[in-house]
């Protein structure tokens, strides 16, 4: 309120482990950029300790090893990823105490791989020509010699689950009481539609949700049964793939966590969109709400703006926002802004006299 100092309380709570944050992120208003006859929410999963959806995933991935008594004190942890997972496995390695190697091909961003080891984990670099199948496999292949513990972060009940248990009930409660007519998300290893699906088909069914991937590479879109392994992971390359910009989105196959909301009727609408788009509304998203967040967050935003455009008037829309957008530094999301000052800014510098550059 104007006049009036904003105030914190605190959350009432010590916390045990930086773990015990994962989860409950706010789901914020889009005040200046959504179309007038709409109300857009985005869910706001930069929050999460290390600052992604994923974190949610690794955490359960670990938990439900440890529950299993498959994953035991000091044993090595292995995981194939474009990023996110890996730091979210990092930071939830480093606090319990497990070893991690994670495998990444080397088309991702820098940040990505410095973030893991700044988190204590190895990284192995797999050449980009051999896509995501070609890290895949190489986890695999070292957890299988060596005897670690594969997270199978593209298989595991343990990733829809978590989605069902935190972000679907976060979502039911924020919205309870309230209309909620469209939940838009694109999909990496597809557990946040899975998961959630399962709960709003059942509690919220008259809320559509939309499912979204890139322009380039549409993978469900082609309706081509992806090839698999007999323990369901991917034994080829999807013929629709080819290399998109939204990180994070999207590998070259079809995995098995997202192959249940394409068997279930998990989506109601899927719609494609190019990453330049997702780019844009990535850059208008920062600069005029304030909300700093990554390529795949722009690209679903994109699809929610297309979805908005057709909307009946009063409709409501919750995004979903994976990761930060700290995470492209490197990435073209980034490319407009240089380090050295542009044409505006030094023409600010130069109206007044002093402390100037050059």
């Amino acid at each position: 309120m104007a006049g009036e100092t904003r105030k914190t309380e605190g959350r009432g709570r010590l916390y045990d482990s930086i773990v015990d944050t994962v989860g409950d992120t706010p789901v914020v208003r889009l005040n200046r950029i959504a179309p007038p006859h709409v109300t857009v929410y985005v869910k706001a999963e930069f929050f999460n300790p290390a600052a992604s959806v994923k974190d949610r995933l690794a955490l359960n991935i670990i938990e439900d090893a440890e529950r299993r008594g498959e994953l035991k004190p000091g044993m090595t942890v292995v995981e194939a990823t474009s990023g996110n997972t890996g730091i979210g496995l990092a930071m939830v390695c480093a606090a319990k105490g497990y070893p991690l190697v994670v495998t990444m091909a080397d088309s991702f961003s820098v940040e990505r791989r410095q973030m893991m080891r700044y988190l204590g984990a190895r990284v192995i670099l797999t050449p980009r020509a051999q896509k995501g199948l070609g890290m895949y496999l190489k986890a695999k292949e070292l957890a299988e010699k060596n005897g670690w513990f594969l997270a199978r972060q593209f298989e595991t009940d343990a990733n829809a689950d978590i989605h069902e248990a935190t972000t679907a009930r976060e979502i039911i409660a924020d919205f309870a009481g309230s209309r909620l007519d469209y939940f838009v998300t694109g999909y990496g290893t597809g557990g946040t539609v899975s998961g959630v699906a399962r709960v709003l088909r059942r509690e919220r069914p008259e809320t559509k949700i939309i499912l979204s991937e890139p322009a380039n590479a549409q993978l469900v879109g082609s309706g081509i049964v992806q090839e698999r392994s007999a323990d369901g992971g991917p034994s080829a390359t999807h013929p629709a793939f080819e290399p998109h910009p939204i990180q994070g989105w999207t590998p070259d196959f079809i995995p098995s966590v997202l192959q249940e909301a394409l068997d279930t009727g998990g989506y109601d609408t899927l719609i494609p969109v190019p990453g330049a788009e997702g780019m844009a509304w990535a850059r208008r998203l920062a600069a005029e709400e304030g909300i700093c967040a990554g390529v795949s967050a722009g690209s679903t935003l994109a699809v929610a703006m297309k979805v908005a455009e057709t909307a009946p008037e009063g409709s409501v829309l919750l995004v979903m926002l994976p990761d930060t957008g700290e995470r492209y530094l490197s990435t073209p999301l980034f490319e407009p802004f240089g380090a050295d000052m542009n044409e505006a800014e030094l023409e600010i510098s130069k109206s007044t006299p002093g402390f100037q550059l050059g």
